[in-house]
């Protein structure tokens, strides 16, 4: 790190007794968030639906505040006195049998969580973006802030939904004043990925055999505790309408699941597989996923996302914010850990 942490500018601190908003501290990030946050005597209240899953609240000192993105009343309670927001809560699928509902609750949802933050006079805001809003490149290129993607440049509905709410935030941030600092995560596993994630999926089915080959692409891959980390460095050093890139290593596709392979004590998949044949068999799985309600492992548009490599650079966080991020075999190892001890790898 070319500069040490105790250096950088401190834009907004979380002091104790101040009430913190944390929204998705149901799923995967925003559950890590959550324990970050803990133990730092702040008040803690977490918006999540009724339906939502509560395995990541437990232990967890914080409120339960029930409520939902687009229900305008539940957010104007749960933002009553908030001083630090948090805003972790998407969609986050690659498939959806309305890919409108993915669009819905990812930019009408973050539009209602920003305007109620503004209504309510929230001090400091922190939105987990993504990556998927920034142009992918090929295996020897990492790309940087630099790169986002313009309309109609983005693949399926959910890189579509986050670069339309990545242009709400950054809209309002310019002319509303709205005290955010943006996030864009990369690939994150770990503990806590409840539903779990596509690439929780992933690692699970390939964990239990269930992956015997691979396509030629690649992806950045991020321990979720560094990640939540990297949410709290935003918030105290990040510039506002910013955006921070909170990734890892780079690794090709065949190689993390040679890591799989490793870690569980099986033969890694060696037959790599053109994308063309497998449009077909992604159709099929997406005309039964229809049928069954549950999402097909393959879709049509996961390998057209397959094309490139997505790898990405964490300098700008690193400099700025004091990031770091720990080696992936790591973060496997304790996803793999958390999901045997939880039941997914039987």
């Amino acid at each position: 790190m070319s500069q040490a942490i105790e250096s950088l500018p401190i834009h907004a601190a979380l002091n104790p007794g101040e009430r913190v908003l944390v929204t998705g501290a149901s799923g995967f990030v925003g559950g890590a968030v959550l324990r970050a946050l803990g133990g730092r005597g702040l008040r803690l209240r977490a918006l999540a639906r009724p339906s939502s899953p509560k395995r990541n609240f437990e232990g967890q000192d914080c409120e339960l505040a029930l409520g939902d993105m687009t229900d305008r009343a539940s957010l104007e309670r749960a933002m009553d006195g908030v001083d630090h927001l948090f805003h972790v809560a998407a969609d986050y699928r690659l498939w959806a049998p309305d890919p409108r509902e993915i669009i819905r609750a990812n930019v009408a949802g973050t539009e209602a969580v920003m305007a109620a933050a503004l209504a309510a006079g929230v001090r400091r805001i922190v939105y987990t973006s993504s990556v998927a809003t920034l142009r992918a490149g090929d295996a020897s290129t990492r790309v940087d802030e630099t790169a986002p993607l313009g309309d109609g440049e983005a693949i399926g509905a959910y890189k579509q939904s986050k670069v339309a709410a990545e242009r709400v935030v950054e809209r309002l941030v310019a002319e509303a004043g709205l005290p955010a600092v943006i996030v864009n995560p990369s690939t994150p596993i770990g503990p806590g990925d409840v539903r779990p994630t596509p690439t929780g999926q992933m690692v699970v089915e390939a964990a239990t055999g269930r992956i015997p080959a691979f396509v030629d692409t690649g992806l950045n891959l991020v321990h979720v505790d560094d990640v939540a980390d990297g949410h709290l460095k935003a918030h105290a050093h990040g510039r506002l309408g910013e955006r921070y890139i909170l990734g890892g290593q780079d690794a090709s596709l065949r190689e993390f699941l040679a890591e799989i392979a490793r870690q569980t004590g099986r033969k890694p998949p060696t037959v790599a597989l053109p994308r063309a044949p497998l449009y077909p068999l992604a159709f099929a799985a997406e005309a039964v996923a229809r049928v069954t309600g549950k999402e097909p492992l393959l879709t049509r548009d996961a390998l057209k996302m397959a094309s490139h490599h997505m790898f990405f650079t964490s300098a700008k966080a690193e400099r700025e914010l004091g990031y770091t991020a720990r080696p992936y075999a790591l973060a496997l190892a304790d996803a793999l850990a958390w999901f045997g001890a939880n039941g997914y790898l039987k």
